[in-house]
């Protein structure tokens, strides 16, 4: 099994191979890493993520991403509406999409964000640890949780079934 940063690392590489739409600030024909870049100002193109966040570095283009607190809001409403041990649907990428986000904020917004970022995760936490505890993961369920969540979720299961087995010993 990969380490959590590992995971991390997988996971970040995967969402920076992701398109993602671009405006171009004034036109433009340059070579990143090998990948040939054209595009004329106030054009909008899709290119993959990390060539986009070079250029956007260089004050090539604005890279026009979803707002993210937004969406961090909405899931904090959707997971507030939950029972008590259910989970609301988040998209496999949407802590490291929000984590990416979050880097370009000013430093107020950024707190303000990560404060609500802690909230949801804590409380997904909570849900997680107890539904690990009781049942394997479903088909369902991992649909619900990020790549991250799934990560977590499969070692408290494996760690509450080997403090169980030191207790109880093996069923026969």
């Amino acid at each position: 099994m990969l380490s959590s940063s590992d995971l991390s690392k997988v996971h970040h590489t995967g969402f920076d191979l992701e398109d993602v739409k671009v405006t171009f600030l004034h036109d433009i024909k340059i070579n990143v890493a090998g990948v040939d870049i054209t595009g004329k100002q106030g054009e909008i193109l899709n290119i993959q993520r990390w060539v986009a966040d070079v250029l956007e570095s260089e004050k090539h283009i604005t890279i026009e991403d979803t707002d993210m607190v937004v969406e961090l809001k909405q899931a904090t409403v959707k997971e507030n509406v939950q029972g008590e041990f259910e989970l609301a649907t988040l998209e496999p990428y949407f802590y490291v999409r929000l984590i990416a986000f979050m880097k370009r904020l000013p430093k107020d917004d950024f707190d303000k964000v990560q404060s609500m970022l802690n909230s949801l995760v804590r409380k997904r936490q909570g849900k997680i640890i107890h539904l690990a505890d009781s049942s394997q993961l479903t088909a369902t369920l991992s649909q619900k949780l990020t790549l991250e969540e799934r990560s977590f979720y499969e070692k408290i299961y494996n760690t509450s079934n080997d403090f169980k087995k030191q207790i109880l010993g093996d069923k026969k």
